[in-house]
């Protein structure tokens, strides 16, 4: 049998939120196309993602992006070992969207079909590019709708140690980005707009959960922030953009930088890993970079094409899915709360 046909091709689908995605991945590392359709500048006039206008969108664009993922990797449908699927969590209707078309493949062409939950889509975008990372591992999940502080003890197996009490910390991005006028997405145009500024202008809280040193809150300083911007146009002062923008991002880096390398050492881990939209943040990239070199323990992250979301992920994932034994049945449904671990 030649190295080809020992090869294990999944052909893997993402549309949890506003992205519809495919990608033919090789032995969960070799990532053989990567299509992803945004739909960001159809939702920035909303302020956000519209749920039922991205289940559209979704409708409109998957059969063309799966198309595209194969042509890409030049393999046919044929030549697929599996079909995997983000099935959750996220949006119901754009969650549905996937399931349906992965099913619908994976019956027509005789193929297994492994369910894959979005966040350890997210964690497997380590091994994309580094082949080096095994687990396990402590790894720092952050995006518009998570974060989470997770041991992965195996490949998926996962112990979650630590979460938000409230806000993700990318929703507060998005928020706080709103408030000011930056607008949408929030995460990228705080970024962009914090290397203009100074990050110790403006002291804004880092709120600590009592009797839980790896959970987070930031609704507190989602509330002071917006507090500043509200006084400053009711009395009539100027907003000093950048210094918000860095002040704010320098307190949401240092509660997120902190709690992983606080979990790494006391859990005796010698590598972190960072994953998620927010994950692309240089700041926090560059944080924990630094305080990872300052500790001695190994950091990994994903290029920032593969922190936000995007099909090369879930089919990783779904490649150590696969090998593990999982398979799910034409029963498979969208889970919108999908928690991870679950099955």
């Amino acid at each position: 049998m030649d190295r080809k046909e020992q090869d294990v091709r999944i052909l893997a689908i993402e549309s949890s939120c506003d992205e519809t995605a495919a990608a033919v991945v090789r032995n969960g590392r070799g990532v053989l196309s990567n299509v992803i359709a945004s739909q960001i500048a159809l939702h920035t006039q909303f302020g956000g993602v519209v749920p039922e206008i991205a289940s559209r969108k979704h409708i409109e664009k998957i059969n063309q992006v799966i198309t595209q993922a194969l042509d890409d990797a030049h393999v046919t449908l044929e030549e697929i070992t599996a079909i995997g699927v983000t099935y959750g969590p996220g949006l119901i209707g754009a969650l549905l969207v996937g399931v349906a078309e992965a099913k619908a493949i994976a019956y027509a062409a005789k193929k297994p079909l492994v369910g894959v939950h979005h966040i350890e889509g997210h964690i497997s975008a380590n091994y994309i590019e580094n082949r080096d990372l095994e687990p396990p591992f402590i790894c720092l999940v952050v995006s518009g709708g998570h974060t989470h502080l997770v041991v992965v003890k195996d490949y998926g197996v996962f112990d979650m140690i630590g979460r938000t009490r409230d806000d993700a910390a990318g929703e507060a991005f998005d928020k706080v980005a709103r408030a000011v006028g930056l607008g949408y997405p929030g995460g990228p145009k705080v970024d962009r707009a914090a290397r203009e500024g100074n990050p110790h202008a403006i002291e804004f809280p880092r709120a600590k959960v009592e009797g839980s040193p790896y959970d987070f809150s930031f609704s507190g300083l989602k509330s002071a922030t917006l507090n500043y911007i509200n006084k400053a146009k009711m009395t009539g002062q100027e907003i000093p953009v950048a210094d918000l923008a860095a002040s704010f991002q320098n307190a949401v880096v240092e509660a997120l930088v902190s709690r992983a390398i606080l979990a790494a050492k006391e859990y005796g881990y010698d590598r972190l890993a960072i994953a998620g939209g927010v994950a692309s943040n240089s700041a926090l990239r560059a944080g924990m970079k630094r305080a990872c070199e300052e500790a001695g323990i190994r950091f990994y992250s994903p290029s920032p094409i593969l922190c936000t979301d995007n099909a090369a992920m879930i089919g990783a994932a779904a490649y150590y899915e696969y090998i593990r034994g999982t398979r799910h049945g034409w029963d498979l449904n969208a889970a919108p709360n999908l928690k991870l671990g679950e099955r």
